[in-house]
């Protein structure tokens, strides 16, 4: 079982920027790879970013892209979300999630954090 912590949410005004972090719990945290989505009141869940085990490959949503980055540190079980130039539609619930196969789908992601909310004001 393995458990994910996320933080570094809060309130930022549009043009601005926020990291996210998400710590795991399980000392096999390098066997994973990692996922960022969201989900504002009313949408569905959307992929954001995901990045393989190693780190060596990257995947970003398309709203996403160019503004934010996705990271890991294995030392640390934790993986980022570096979020810049923020927009008031990236207002969300920001979740981590793991898989033992890289995807882009929420459905095979095994393990969930409980998410950290992101608000951009105008």
């Amino acid at each position: 079982q393995v458990q994910l912590v996320e933080s570094g949410g809060g309130l930022v005004q549009a043009g601005g920027s926020l990291k996210l972090s998400c710590a795991a719990s399980e000392r096999t945290f390098t066997n994973y790879h990692m996922g960022w989505f969201r989900q504002a009141p009313g949408k569905e869940r959307e992929f954001v970013a995901a990045i393989t085990k190693g780190g060596g490959l990257k995947y970003y949503g398309d709203s996403v892209k160019g503004r934010f980055m996705i990271s890991r540190e294995n030392a640390k079980n934790t993986v980022y979300l570096q979020m810049n130039s923020l927009k008031p539609e990236d207002t969300a619930i920001y979740y981590c999630a793991a898989t033992l196969s890289i995807t882009l789908r929420s459905q095979d992601y095994d393990y969930w954090g409980q998410g950290t909310q992101v608000t951009v004001s105008p």
